[in-house]
């Protein structure tokens, strides 16, 4: 019973004092995490690609 409550009162806070941001807010928050989500990506792949080469070279040195 106990949890049965706790789930309607959240259900309840959520409906009443919980102010939303706009459906335009929202889109155009999603589109700046989305971004910033694939720049981040594209950064890492490029600093471990780097990181490939770094030590490739630096193996293909130490065996001549």
């Amino acid at each position: 019973m106990k949890v049965t409550n706790y789930i309607s009162e959240a259900f309840q806070e959520l409906k009443v004092n919980v102010s939303w941001p706009e459906w335009a807010e929202v889109q155009r928050l999603t589109i700046i995490v989305a971004v910033f989500s694939i720049l981040f990506a594209l950064l890492t792949f490029g600093i471990d690609k780097g990181f490939e080469s770094l030590i490739a070279n630096v193996y293909s040195f130490l065996n001549k």
